[in-house]
């Protein structure tokens, strides 16, 4: 009997011990970047496609003051409420005392300078596909805003969720370096990819995830309930959105859909970002949108949860409540 339990123990030493291995934060590798020069005029185009001041300027911020990117703005969830850091140069502050390999393994990796896993609800799942190229541009611009003094917010999230280690574990199971539409005939289709899967992130709000907070990719893009219940964000494939690229286009440009009505909530900002890009990314989004099958499943998508209900189409003016 107590050799039995003896084994038992080892066995669950060993268990244990192969987990806190597995979780463990995966950094890039050190070299990645070496000799790599930003461009900081590259930058603002890639800090505009991935909207990252929509999420980091403060509350009610506006103008000019939306680059100061002080963090504050709050978001709800099932697992608690996550708080956008302050990321701007401040280096007390903000990120303005990291170096570029910092910033790529918080970027691509969500992995913290000090080595803790961050939580996703800073989109690095999506960030992963980012050509390092854009990454250090990125980084080169965010060094040009202006600096804010004030002190990121704690996140509000209780136990079993602020074991940070858990992430690593969360991370197993969602976080792949797999395209969800893995086959771009052409280039266009290819940019229009990169943006929605990558750069604006558009899987993080319009694809249903399972109970853990992963995406279900068999769904891809098929909307999703709001975190906050009060309603459903808008399904953007052909089935769910019957627009043609031009219409698709012309609204990410200017925010009038086909039938007269207006962008609303958070998709403001997504617009007011779209607007800046070229028109041809804004083609390019159209394009692979309408490239999308009906019911967003594609070859080797991964299903998370095989009992999501499907969403009721939401409002044409595809108001989204949250980020």
């Amino acid at each position: 009997m107590r050799k039995a339990i003896g084994i038992v123990v080892l066995a669950a030493i060993a268990a244990a011990g192969a987990g806190w291995v597995l979780t463990a934060p995966k950094r890039l590798p050190e070299a990645r970047f070496t000799g790599m020069t930003g461009d900081p005029a590259a930058g603002e185009r890639v800090f505009t496609a991935a909207g990252c001041a929509s999420c980091h300027h403060a509350p009610d911020a506006s103008g000019e003051d939306k680059l100061v990117l002080s963090g504050g703005q709050r978001f709800a969830s099932d697992f608690g409420t996550f708080v956008a850091p302050n990321i701007s140069p401040d280096p007390e502050n903000g990120i303005g005392d990291w170096g570029l390999a910092d910033f790529a393994n918080a970027v691509m990796r969500g992995v913290s300078p000090s080595g803790r896993h961050l939580y996703p609800a800073f989109p690095y799942t999506a960030y992963a596909h980012m050509r390092d190229k854009d990454v250090v541009d990125l980084w080169a611009y965010l060094l040009t805003l202006p600096a804010s003094e004030t002190p990121s917010a704690p996140h509000e999230v209780g136990f079993p969720f602020n074991i940070r280690r858990g992430v690593g574990a969360w991370k197993l199971l969602y976080m792949s370096d797999d395209w969800v539409m893995s086959d771009v005939p052409d280039a266009q289709l290819e940019r229009g990819r990169y943006l929605v899967e990558a750069l604006a992130h558009c899987g993080e709000c319009h694809t249903p995830r399972d109970g853990l907070g992963g995406l279900d990719t068999s769904a891809w893009l098929t909307g999703a309930p709001t975190p906050n219940g009060r309603g459903s964000i808008p399904g953007l494939t052909p089935d769910r959105l019957d627009w043609d690229a031009g219409a698709i286009a012309y609204y990410l440009e200017s925010g009038f859909t086909p039938d007269y009505d207006s962008a609303g909530g958070h998709m403001v900002a997504v617009v007011e970002n779209f607007a800046k890009l070229d028109p041809a990314d804004r083609e390019a989004v159209a394009a692979y949108l309408k490239a999308l099958p009906a019911g967003g499943a594609m070859d080797g998508a991964r299903r998370t949860s095989p009992d999501t209900p499907s969403r009721p189409h939401a409002p044409a003016c595809l108001r989204r409540e949250y980020f």
